[in-house]
This record gives structure tokens, C-alpha cells and sequence, in this order.
């Protein structure tokens, strides 16, 4: 998994970033929107379009939005 949606994306669901991924891998869960490692091609557009700047790369991630990765995770089965 390259890139995490965060906390400023909860119940804000946007959506810059779904409209803006060339392989349509963000998928709109319950209360935010989630990358699907599997389908990302680390491409970074979504980084940029992201209006109040939730998606972080996984190696930049710091502490407290590691529960972000482990939501993630569990949203996609991983």
C-alpha cells in the first residue's frame, strides 16, 4: 500500500481523489474513501487533488494516523 486517506477525510468524502485516479482504485467506504493497494499504480495525482490534504504515503504516515493503514487494511480484507 502506497498512499493512506486520513482523518480529514472522515465524513468530508469529498471525492477530488475519485474522479482524479487513472485506474479508479479509491472506493467510497462508510464514513471515508479507501485506496485499494492492489489496483494503485502509485501515480501521486490523488495526493495532489485532495482538497484537505488526508492522503498521506504509507512510509510518512506518523503515529496517530497509523490506524488509518490498519482501517485500511481491514476494509480491503489484507
Amino acid at each position: 500500500m502506497a498512499f493512506v486517506i486520513t482523518e480529514p477525510c472522515l465524513s468530508e468524502k469529498s471525492g477530488e481523489c475519485v474522479s482524479i485516479c487513472p485506474v479508479d482504485c479509491i472506493v467510497e467506504g462508510p464514513d471515508q474513501f479507501f485506496i485499494d493497494p492492489d489496483t494503485c499504480i502509485d501515480c501521486g495525482a490523488c495526493v495532489a487533488a485532495c482538497p484537505v490534504d488526508a492522503i498521506v504515503d504509507e512510509h510518512d504516515l506518523n503515529p496517530a494516523q497509523e490506524v488509518y493503514l490498519e482501517k485500511a487494511e481491514s476494509f480491503f480484507g489484507s
